[in-house]
């Protein structure tokens, strides 16, 4: 696929993408952390800017979570100092407060505050909103309806009107095709099933799906497999660096 040039917890309900951060906020040293099916990653930005590259593990699935804090723990205690944090989780969020962890396969997950728990830990200000939501407002230009899709281990999706975060819809457990859902036609689990290329055909048509449901300005296409789809892109989509899952905790605080 080619790409077209171009101390309170929260769940950060209303971020927004604010391309050049104030001068309060151009030093603060924000922790984000992008936790996913496959890996939980990390790195520390500095204002608005991409970190270093990111220290990452695989993902204890099936563990409670509070033997995930243990290992964000352990994972950030290298990285230099933070003045806050931002998480982006796989599932619904609310004021700090996981309501959903589909990919995470543990029940102890639901109604579990992860802010909270992550601010008692790391003893910093911790905002938690979904990691398809985070990703985007590392990428978006903020201007008119954008919109993001996340292609991983299972279909994660973003909205932003003139950069300010919309609230989170969970796409991806609606029925697609078949009688399936978009997870299960179009996460890595499927890909490995079917192959790349009826993989790519399926996201093309997921892709007109939220054309048609959203009229959005412009898409952002993100996540491991991106790379893998094998359609040309229309003008209006970007493939966007799997990294922008943790560059958009700087903007996760940008109300």
């Amino acid at each position: 696929m080619t790409t077209p040039a171009a101390p309170s917890k929260s769940s950060a309900s209303t971020p927004r993408s604010a391309g050049t951060a104030s001068g309060a906020e151009t030093g603060t040293r924000t922790l984000g952390i992008d936790i996913g099916g496959s890996h939980i990653k990390a790195a520390v930005l500095v204002g608005t800017g991409a970190g270093d590259k990111p220290a990452r593990i695989d993902t204890p699935v099936g563990s409670p979570p509070g033997a995930i804090v243990d290992a964000i723990a352990d994972l950030v205690s290298p990285l230099p100092p933070f003045d806050r944090i931002s998480v982006g989780f796989p599932g619904v969020v609310r004021d700090g407060v996981v309501l959903t962890a589909p990919n995470l396969g543990h029940e102890g997950w639901h109604r579990f505050d992860l802010a909270g728990a992550l601010i008692a830990r790391l003893g910093k200000p911790t905002r938690v909103l979904n990691d398809a939501d985070m990703q985007g407002l590392g990428a978006i230009r903020g201007r008119g309806l954008e919109m993001v899709i996340t292609l991983g281990t299972g279909f994660g999706t973003g909205l932003y009107l003139d950069g300010r975060l919309l609230p989170h819809l969970e796409i991806a457990h609606l029925r697609f095709r078949k009688g399936e859902t978009y997870d299960e036609r179009l996460g890595n689990a499927a890909r490995k099933k079917v192959g790349d290329k009826e993989w790519s055909r399926r996201v093309e048509k997921a892709i007109a799906d939220m054309r048609r449901l959203t009229n959005f300005d412009h898409l952002y296409v993100g996540g491991g497999n991106a790379k893998r789809l094998t359609f040309e892109a229309s003008s209006d989509i970007n493939i966007i660096s799997n990294e922008a899952g943790i560059d958009g905790g700087a903007h996760a605080w940008h109300d």
